[in-house]
């Protein structure tokens, strides 16, 4: 039997430059991201991962597996010198939105309604 795996949103603003936008898109592009990230997605336990722009603001939903820890991924991310080589590099890119607390990208975002049909008279 499959498990459901757990669905995690965030956002993140890019800087407002037309030009850094397109550069940001070009790393994310399908199979350019360096291989080295992705396999470090990969061993946190994260299933899938999509980005989706509109302007500046970027909306990431992260599938993960049962196993997934958020801190382990962090510590994962900490201790591995390529991680922090691209996460320094998307620095040039991104910046934090408004609420965020000092030195984080990524805010996960608070679900605020999912249609639940089972609800629904015919």
């Amino acid at each position: 039997m499959a498990t459901k795996n757990t669905r995690y949103c965030y956002s993140c603003d890019l800087k407002d430059d037309p030009k850094l936008i397109e550069e940001y898109k070009a790393y994310h592009a399908i199979g350019t991201a360096w291989p080295e990230v992705t396999q470090s997605i990969k061993d946190a336990g994260i299933v899938d991962m999509e980005i989706y722009l509109i302007g500046n603001r970027m909306f990431m939903i992260v599938e993960v597996s049962d196993d997934f820890v958020p801190g382990r991924k962090s510590e994962m991310d900490a201790n591995n010198p390529k991680v922090q080589e691209w996460e320094k590099l998307m620095w040039k890119y991104q910046q934090q939105l408004p609420w965020a607390k000092d030195g984080v990208k990524w805010v996960e975002l608070e679900q605020i309604f999912k249609v639940d049909y089972s609800q629904l008279v015919n």
